[in-house]
């Protein structure tokens, strides 16, 4: 395809990858961001080798590595009685297989700063609110009615409540889901916890916490841990009503050794109320229009995906834009390289969340008994491995990219300065 003008909209992780690939196949790429100065959002996420495949293709997965911390299981016990009730081993699964649980702030300065050394314009303080679609090509419409353009394509990557996602087909609006969690960023403190894993606890599905090493910030910085407590959002203010103390002494009482991280938190105001919602665009495209990240689709963070979806996303595209010559033929062909594997992880991850996240007693009571047990019994390790992974339906086939055998790779930096537990 000849050279685009391409506006992309945010600078998140699926706008900035999304830049990177599209300017590197030699289209002209701007950015905007609304946003006066661009920055992350949240605490940490693990990069799933989904999103790993797509750092490496970029050339960036050795800088990503050497700040994150590497994660090879996924714990989760029950409160009370210790039990384990999840055990998600990487090891499972295929070609030596990892996540790497990372800060937000780590991903979006690695991506951004590649962005700006590749000379791509990112425009901040441009708040998008809709696209002039009067003309041949489109234009955009900001808040303060400047209308930057014109461009032969869009790329919708501002979020969850995105204002473009109206001009597809059949625009939808994230259905909030019940419960949320306060997030926090904290110095990492080992005593007790797997460096190698995301832990969590659980009482029944209401209650859980979760703590996870996140690797660093930037080079020579400390390491961090993300701690979490879920909750309805609804429910927050009357938790802060009660008192930072008795927040406390609820959450040691259910796991004492997270003593290490609570002692770190001396206001609310340290921690995030995260809010999560629930859609999916049945076709991510208008006209001129690509839609990719939460913009497209937005779900519980059970699964773990969606950062690592949007740079999927991102790919696809950049895919589809070098595959055919004409601007629709790529569209559709972008939206039909995600459609499996967006449907089925959306899928999975509302049906997870119940487990996890909701009022029910008798979800969590299976989870602990009949699904744990279940979940023990081959194939279903390595299957669950394979499904945490987000390899499940072969996403990267579909968009050009292969996955590297992990086993056979010199992986220096993730997460070497902490040393593995011993197998229990």
């Amino acid at each position: 395809m000849r050279a685009l003008d391409i506006g992309i909209c945010g600078a998140g992780p699926a706008g900035l990858a999304a830049a990177l690939l599209l300017h590197r196949a030699g289209h002209r790429v701007i950015v905007f961001e609304r946003f006066e100065a661009a920055k992350p959002v949240g605490s940490g996420l693990i990069l799933q080798p989904t999103g790993l495949a797509v750092l490496d293709a970029l050339g960036l997965l050795p800088s990503m590595l050497a700040l994150g911390s590497r994660i090879e299981r996924l714990h989760g016990a029950d409160a009370a009685s210790g039990r384990t009730v999840l055990d998600v081993r990487y090891a499972s699964g295929r070609n030596g297989r990892f996540g790497l649980a990372v800060h937000r702030a780590a991903l979006f300065g690695m991506l951004h700063r590649a962005v700006l050394d590749a000379g791509i314009a990112v425009e901040a303080g441009r708040d998008v609110a809709a696209l002039d679609e009067s003309g041949e090509r489109q234009r955009l419409v900001l808040a303060d009615g400047t209308r930057p353009g014109p461009f032969d394509l869009v790329v919708d990557a501002s979020g969850s409540r995105s204002k473009l996602k109206q001009h597809v087909e059949r625009p939808t609006e994230p259905r909030a889901l019940a419960y949320g969690a306060f997030w926090a960023s904290l110095s990492w403190r080992g005593d007790g916890f797997d460096p190698r894993a995301l832990s969590q606890r659980y009482r029944h599905a209401s209650v859980m916490i979760g703590v996870m090493p996140i690797g660093r910030v930037e080079a020579g910085g400390a390491e961090q841990a993300a701690f979490f407590w879920s909750l309805k959002p609804d429910e927050a203010a009357a938790v802060q009503a009660q008192g930072l103390e008795a927040w406390k002494d609820r959450v040691r009482s259910l796991w004492p050794a997270t003593e290490a991280y609570l002692g770190q938190i001396g206001s609310f105001e340290q921690l995030t109320l995260a809010r999560y919602g629930h859609h999916t665009l049945r076709r991510p495209a208008g006209r001129r229009l690509a839609v990719i990240g939460d913009a497209a689709h937005s779900t519980s963070p059970q699964l773990g995906q969606g950062a690592n979806m949007a740079l999927l996303d991102a790919a696809a595209l950049a895919h589809a834009l070098g595959s055919v010559q004409d601007l629709s033929d790529a569209l559709a062909r972008y939206c039909a390289a995600r459609r499996l594997h967006v449907r089925l992880f959306q899928a999975l991850s509302l049906a997870f969340t119940p487990f996890y996240q909701s009022d029910s007693r008798l979800v969590p009571f299976l989870r602990d008994t009949l699904v744990s047990s279940v979940a023990r019994v081959p194939p279903a390790p390595a299957m669950l491995a394979a499904l945490v992974s987000g390899m499940v339906a072969d996403p990267l086939r579909r968009i050009g990219l292969v996955e590297p055998d992990w086993a056979a790779r010199d992986m220096p930096g993730a997460g070497t300065s902490c040393e593995p537990p011993a197998s229990p």
